[in-house]
């Protein structure tokens, strides 16, 4: 694979994965600390003839998002907590009608306006249900500058695939981190675009909603001859709104398996000096930084720990961490929240005397932090 080497920001880095990965929309509202990334691509877009539109507010912003969706453009919006938060009932929409987006949520201290300008992780737990209803959140978390690039573009392929938002979560740390990222070049990422299914047979006998169980719905670009309806009721095979039993048992049942059942299109992670380790540490995003670095500062002094990151937060790796929860006897969660990834590592390891190291005061974690945690232990 051609690399190339890039000097910017985690913000900056999104938008130009976005648009490298083919995104041709935009539509969003200014907020700390995401703004860059409307400010970056609302440059790009125009001159490879895309939109960039900064509307009224969030709701506005994300609902234009969703519009280019369902026309089939691929399309992003990015914001923090208090923006997804305003985008909720939208983004509900998006799940039921199965319209394709990406959402950059640059996390900041919460809840409410919280603290603006500082660090957090705070929206883990809001990623896996933006919205109400039962469904499927797909979400990812770039842990260093990089994968402020290729999580966003794997997102774009992702959203295609699976027909459904896809969550990519930076945070105030990564994403107005300035450094050197080794990145694909834009020719690497075009060879790997993944576009959605389309049908192509008598428009008469197209029915978008109407595929296998563990498939999403195949959506046409529109004004192409292809009659179908958006809805966020419960809807049948063409998306007109039903209340018949089993149509809606199927289709909430589908939301659920088309992402379960392909898990293994999802997963992501990272082991870090596992093989000898004999404490185990969990973290993700920008603590990430800080768990490898006091990994290695305790390695040196003779204290064998390892780090394991999920880069895919939902689905969660569960089998894996069930697997490394029998493996270790001391496991450590880091997190820059209360401890939302926590419940679900005591999930699906099935223990509770899982340790926690945790931060909500807008600061990130230093190496030392971590190193005293372990020692502790």
């Amino acid at each position: 694979m051609e690399m190339r080497e890039i000097i910017s920001t985690g913000n900056d880095l999104a938008a130009i994965a976005a648009v490298d990965a083919g995104c041709r929309f935009f539509g969003g509202y200014p907020i700390t600390p995401s703004s860059e990334i409307m400010h970056t691509i609302s440059d790009l877009l125009p001159a490879v003839g895309g939109t960039a539109i900064q509307m009224e507010d969030e709701i506005a912003g994300v609902a234009a998002a969703i519009g280019a969706g369902m026309s089939g453009v691929r399309t992003l919006t990015a914001t923090s907590g208090p923006g997804i938060s305003l985008k909720a009932e939208n983004l509900g929409l998006a799940q039921m009608a199965e319209v394709p987006l990406v959402v950059v949520n640059v996390m900041r201290g919460g809840p409410s306006t919280g603290l603006p300008t500082r660090v957090a992780q705070g929206d883990v737990a809001q990623a896996k249900n933006p919205s109400h209803g039962d469904y499927k959140s797909i979400t990812l978390c770039a842990g260093n500058l990089a994968e402020c690039y290729t999580e966003t573009v794997r997102a774009f392929n992702l959203a295609d695939r699976f027909m459904q938002p896809v969550f990519v979560l930076l945070d105030e740390t990564i994403g107005h981190m300035h450094g050197k990222a080794i990145i694909p070049t834009p020719e690497e990422v075009k060879k790997g675009i993944v576009p959605r299914k389309t049908f192509d047979g008598a428009p008469e006998d197209y029915r978008p909603y109407d595929v296998p169980q563990d498939q999403p719905a195949v959506l046409n670009k529109m004004f192409k001859g292809y009659r179908y309806h958006f809805t966020g009721l419960h809807h049948d095979a063409k998306g007109f709104p039903t209340e018949e039993i089993e149509t809606c048992r199927k289709l909430i049942d589908r939301l659920f398996r088309k992402v379960e059942e392909h898990t293994d299109e999802l997963e992501h992670n990272e082991e870090y000096k596992l093989e000898d380790a004999e404490i185990l540490l969990i973290g993700y995003g920008s603590a990430s930084l800080a768990i490898k670095e006091a990994v290695d500062v305790l390695r040196a002094e003779g204290v064998k720990v390892g780090m394991f990151r999920p880069i895919t937060l939902w689905p969660s790796p569960e089998k894996r961490m069930y697997e490394l929860g029998q493996k270790f006897d001391k496991v450590l969660s880091v997190e820059l929240n209360q401890g939302q990834y926590l419940e679900e590592i005591q999930r699906a390891m099935g223990r509770k005397d899982i340790h926690k190291l945790t931060k909500t005061n807008g600061r990130p974690f230093s190496p030392t932090d971590i190193i005293q945690k372990v020692k502790e232990l």
